[in-house]
């Protein structure tokens, strides 16, 4: 039985010059943390303080919550509760129907991609404007974010420039990245001067001021807030932090981790609402709550949603990020779609080899592999264990059991080497495709270890 993700891999693979640049390229961003991580003595302190503040912040979201929304409003917010998805759009609407709104400009958002926001908003009659360059690249395309920090990350220049020829009237045949940049950059303007509404996310929500904290590198969510009367933020419960103090613990990390700079760009702290305006700020849960209640996979509540775990995955680099069935991919977007449905993106959980890289570079320590292994061991509960793979498991368990058979199986392995091929490389053997199997030993370690120990 193959996985949707096996499926959409052996696509995308299958572009070897794409599969090539897509890997090196994210490689590339994995090696530029690498530098940064080694440039700063304390990194290893800043990870294991991230780690303990979010797990301090995640058991104590009902007082930390509770005193962001006191002090947000005495800055002058409203603050709006959201429980699911559904709520979340209706709120946004009702705010955009009060004023009258038919244009939003907004910054980038995993919680409105996750919420499916713009398709609700579209539906009512609203022009929601992506202000990212990315995701407006991919608006535009009509295509989803394949990475939650480089959202256009599998798309090359060409693609680009041909797009733009077409929507904007760019030169034809011009697919030079500044001149592109430019054209969209005077695309986006009057896009920007002309919304009613501007939207942010919000990388963090700080508890003792009641302020939201926006990183961006192209400075777009600041500029999307400076014209529009009505600023609307929305997050996750989770992007909790106690104070400034925590604050700086995690700015620190998200940069460096994301995309190798020792900061954004940009790191925009929003209290007030504009002048004669209004700022709306909307806390969701959207299951986190019972994430909270799941000890084998609370930590998935730590990610900070820098992006690493997917830079540094070797199956994400080689297969992209639309592989995967769950809008968020690679190894924090196969845990988020287990938490979300597990019977439904069951197909993620094979993409990954377990090699723990993810965990390892993780800036809050969340423990990604380990957890993909826990799914993988509750896949024949749910229904979701793959058949072929549950037989040769039993097989294997079966000789693993039987010494004197499985002394006997390694002494005639050998055997193997000298078989016709089309015996060894057939439709049963899914290791050999693409691959060339290692020879068998003439002697196994066994019996090394048997004639050459010491006595």
């Amino acid at each position: 039985m193959t996985t949707k993700h096996a499926i959409a891999g052996t696509r995308f693979i299958a572009n070897e010059t794409q599969e090539k640049w897509h890997d090196e390229t994210l490689w590339m961003v994995r090696a530029k943390r690498d530098k940064q991580s080694r440039s700063l003595p304390e990194w290893e302190r800043l990870r294991d303080l991230a780690s303990a503040i979010k797990m301090y912040s995640n058991s104590h979201l009902d007082t930390l919550l509770e005193e962001f929304e006191r002090n947000a409003v005495a800055n002058g917010a409203i603050v709006h509760w959201a429980k699911d998805a559904e709520e979340h759009n209706r709120i946004v609407y009702d705010i955009l129907k009060q004023h009258g709104a038919k244009n939003l400009i907004k910054s980038k958002s995993m919680l409105t991609e996750e919420c499916e926001m713009s398709p609700y908003l579209f539906s009512k009659g609203i022009d929601v404007v992506e202000s990212d360059l990315g995701e407006r690249i991919l608006q535009l395309m009509k295509l989803k974010p394949s990475h939650i920090v480089l959202p256009a990350i599998h798309v090359k220049r060409q693609a680009i420039g041909q797009m733009m020829e077409e929507k904007l009237g760019t030169e034809p045949g011009n697919y030079d990245p500044t001149y592109l940049t430019h054209a969209m950059r005077r695309h986006l303007r009057d896009k920007f001067l002309h919304a009613d509404v501007a939207m942010t996310g919000a990388n963090f929500a700080v508890a003792s001021t009641g302020e939201i904290v926006v990183c961006t590198n192209e400075g777009n969510a600041d500029m999307g807030t400076s014209f529009p009367k009505v600023h609307i933020a929305t997050f996750g419960m989770e992007k909790i932090v106690p104070n400034r103090e925590a604050l700086g613990v995690f700015t620190r990390l998200l940069a460096r981790s994301g995309t190798g700079q020792p900061v954004t760009s940009y790191t925009s702290h929003y209290r007030r609402p504009p002048e004669g305006g209004e700022f709306h700020i909307i806390i969701v849960d959207n299951g986190r709550s019972d994430i909270l209640a799941d000890a084998d996979h609370v930590k998935t509540l730590n990610c900070i949603r820098c992006g690493e775990c997917m830079n540094t995955c070797p199956v994400y680099r080689r297969t992209g990020g639309y592989s995967y069935t769950y809008f968020i991919p690679g190894p924090i977007g196969i845990n988020l779609g287990m938490l979300r449905n597990p019977k439904q993106f069951a197909d993620n959980v094979s993409a990954c080899s377990l090699c723990l890289s993810c965990s390892n570079v993780c800036p809050a320590k969340v423990d990604l592999g380990e957890q993909i292994y826990k799914w993988r061991q509750k896949l024949d509960r749910i229904g979701r264990a793959n058949p072929e793979k549950k037989l040769m498991s039993a097989g294997m368990k079966f000789l693993m059991e039987r010494p004197a058979l499985f002394n006997t199986a390694l002494k005639f392995a050998p055997v193997v080497n000298h078989l016709p091929r089309f015996m060894v490389y057939n439709a049963a053997n899914a290791w050999g495709k693409g691959r060339e199997l290692p020879a068998f030993a003439k002697e196994s370690f066994n019996d090394l270890w048997k004639k050459n120990k010491v006595k």
